[in-house]
This record gives C-alpha cells, sequence and structure tokens, in this order.
C-alpha cells in the first residue's frame, strides 16, 4: 500500500512557523495503518525565490521552524514515512506563508539553558537578562507526547524543588529515568501578572549524561602491584555500572627522578588490574581513565594515585641463604637419621646372619643346637604320660 499525503496546517506568529500535522489516513473510517506514532515526518521548505535551495528536517507533529528571514515567504510540504518498512509516503499539497518581524526577547525571559550532567546528577542552568527580582519555575514535557497528534501545551509539568526559586539553577535529577527523553523549560514570572517562557532544550539522558573520572587505589603483594577501580559515581551507581557498558584504560609508570620512564596502559573490562613484576624500592604512578563504547563516552583521567615499593633481598643474600639453611637440615635431620639406620643395619645383620659359626664340639653339645641370645628359645618337649 502507498502511503498517502498528510494533513499540513501553518501558522506565522513572532518570525517563526508553527506547523501543525496531521496523519495520512485521519478522517477515514477504516485505517490501512492504525498507529499513527509509528509515522515520521519529514518537512521539505524552502524560500519563494529563484535562487533559494530546499532544506530538510524530520519534524514532530506539532512542531516549530525558526531560524528564518523576516518579512519572507517560505513554501512547506510534509510526507509520512515508516522507517520500520522502508515505506515514504507521498508529499502533501504545497502550502506557502509570510514570516513576521521577530519580536526582541522580552528582558524577563531567562535565556542561555544549559545542561550539565556528570553521573546521572542533572543541572538545569539559565541567565537573568535583567536587573529586577524575578522568580522561576522549571517544567518539564515527557519527550513521547511530542508524538501524538495532539496539543501537549497543557501536559507541562512543574520539577519539585524548582518551583517559584530566585536562583537561576535547578537540580532535576528526581525526574530522570532511562527509558525516555524530556524538553525543559523555564518560566520567569515578576509579580501576579506578567510571565515568559524560555525556548525549550531537549534531555535524552544517557546522551547528554558525562562519564565522571572511576576512583583509585593501589595495594602491593609479593612483587604484583593491584589496582582497584570504583566505577563512576560509586560501586552503589547502577545506571552508570549497567547502562553504559563501561571499560577502564590504565596508566602507569615508574616515578624515577634520574631518568624518564616509558608510561604503559592497559585496558580492562574488570574493576581489578594486576602489573607483575614490580621494582623494589621504587615509586609508581597509576592513574585510570573510564570509557563506554556504545556511547563513545570517555572521562577524564582519575587523579594521580602513588605507592611505595618496599625493598627488596640482593640476589646473593637469598643463594647464601638458601644453602645454610640446606645445611642446617643435613646437620640437624640428615645426620641422626643415617646414625639411626646404621645402627638397626648393624643389629638386624648380626642376629639374622653372623659373621662366625661356633666350633663342632660345641654346636653338637648335649645335642642341642645353637641358637643366638637374641632369638627365643625352642620349648622342651613334654612327655605325656598316663
Amino acid at each position: 500500500a502507498q502511503i498517502g499525503p498528510p494533513g499540513l496546517e501553518l501558522q506565522s506568529t513572532n518570525g517563526v512557523i508553527k506547523v501543525k500535522v496531521s496523519p495520512p489516513e485521519a478522517n477515514q473510517r477504516k485505517k490501512m495503518w492504525i498507529n499513527d506514532i509509528s509515522f515520521k515526518y519529514n518537512l521539505v521548505f524552502w524560500e519563494n525565490s529563484s535562487h533559494a535551495q530546499p532544506q530538510s528536517k524530520s519534524i514532530f507533529p506539532v512542531d516549530i521552524i525558526d531560524g528564518l528571514a523576516p518579512d519572507s515567504t517560505y513554501c512547506f510540504k510534509v510526507q509520512a514515512n515508516l522507517l520500520g518498512e522502508a515505506k515514504q509516503g507521498l508529499f502533501s499539497p504545497i502550502s506557502c506563508v509570510k514570516t513576521t518581524q521577530k519580536v526582541q526577547p522580552d528582558p524577563l525571559c531567562a535565556a542561555n539553558l544549559s545542561v550539565l550532567a556528570l553521573n546521572m546528577k542533572f543541572l538545569l542552568l539559565w541567565e537573568n537578562q535583567g536587573d529586577q527580582e524575578v522568580n522561576y519555575n522549571v517544567q518539564y514535557l515527557l519527550g513521547y507526547l511530542k508524538k501524538l497528534n495532539e496539543d501537549y501545551s497543557d501536559k507541562w509539568l512543574s520539577v519539585p524543588g524548582c518551583e517559584n526559586i530566585t536562583s537561576t539553577c535547578c537540580n532535576f535529577s528526581s525526574i530522570i529515568t532511562t527509558t525516555g527523553f524530556y524538553y525543559l523549560r523555564v518560566q520567569a514570572r515578576e509579580g501576579h501578572n506578567k510571565s515568559c517562557f524560555s525556548r525549550e532544550v531537549k534531555v535524552d539522558p544517557l546522551k547528554t549524561n558525562g562519564i565522571g573520572p572511576p576512583g583509585v587505589r593501589l595495594d602491593l603483594s609479593d612483587t604484583l602491584l593491584h589496582i582497584l577501580i570504583s566505577p563512576p559515581g560509586g560501586a552503589e551507581d547502577e545506571i552508570m555500572r549497567d547502562h553504559y557498558d563501561l571499560s577502564y584504560r590504565i596508566l602507569y609508570w615508574k616515578n624515577s627522578s634520574d631518568k624518564k620512564e616509558e608510561v604503559k596502559q592497559k585496558e580492562v573490562k574488570q574493576t581489578m588490574a594486576t602489573v607483575p613484576d614490580v621494582s623494589p624500592s621504587s615509586l609508581y604512578c597509576v592513574k585510570v581513565q573510564a570509557f563506554s563504547e556504545p556511547y563513545n563516552k570517555s572521562s577524564a583521567y582519575s587523579p594521580q594515585e602513588c605507592i611505595h615499593t618496599p625493598a627488596g633481598t640482593p640476589l646473593t643474600l637469598i643463594i647464601f641463604g638458601i644453602f645454610m639453611g640446606a645445611l642446617l637440615f643435613v646437620l640437624l635431620v640428615a645426620t641422626p637419621l643415617v646414625f639411626v639406620l646404621c645402627q638397626a643395619y648393624n643389629k638386624i645383620k648380626y642376629v639374622f646372619f653372623p659373621s662366625c659359626q661356633p666350633p663342632p664340639n660345641i654346636e653338637g653339645f648335649g645335642a642341642q643346637p645353637f641358637s643366638s641370645p637374641y632369638l627365643s628359645t625352642a620349648e622342651e618337649p613334654v612327655e605325656n604320660c598316663c
């Protein structure tokens, strides 16, 4: 099925063009595509002059086109596309409208809105253009509401803790989740009658947020240097650990005053790494950077951490100690063992294998066989009488 042209309404006000798009089947009882939210709208517009170049922009169903020249005629057409099906619809009929002069911004309005975000802590900053005392109310809109084909002007909500404030800073971390995006604006109010809204700023949490440097702790065991890493935001910050799929880039070197040592690098996924074969009596320094490949984000390097390895034992002393230990073992264990074995061998040989035989007259004396004193004598035969 071919996607038909959507509806297009234009309104010129204060130097900008307000655009309202209706889906291709808005007035039909039977629809080919029931879910109108799946449409993505592509707006093409140009200044109505001979040398104008068309511009293309992806827009919401209700959107604003700014940056246009005042008192100039612009022409617009829009098409509805389905990205999932790789289908492009027909363009709407061309509509033209003339821009007005842009009114100078009210000095009451908050200006130069910016968002600072680090480790899922979000701050909205703005500037006060005048010298008068102004109260501010920070509002937010759930981003998906702009995808609907309906007016969202009454869907703005106040940020808790940023209502009727006089400072030019708002912490809006409490409203942030990782499942959507948001729009924020600042309403300035002077007294009870006069108020002004700032421009809107978009916040996509995981894209807007910055990654802070990780924590580093060093430990030693034998000839190994252990590097223990704390994820940005602390070990309890599951969003930083789970959503960003963090890896760690480790720089380490031996800090020597007499010569410049080469800085070595290694990358790990775990929060613990080991550097083998460290030299004794040396100062080793380490700093670590966290980075996320899926989001193409990286943190600043952590502050430099150093640790001094203990003094080592010279090789000659180690060899001498081994030799003396072996000698002591021979003297205390091997020598008595050999002595005991020799004595046992002599006794066994004397008992079972005597070296000389007695004279024949002694051997047959009394018709008793000669026996060794170490062997038990045979029991004399006893006559049984009855």
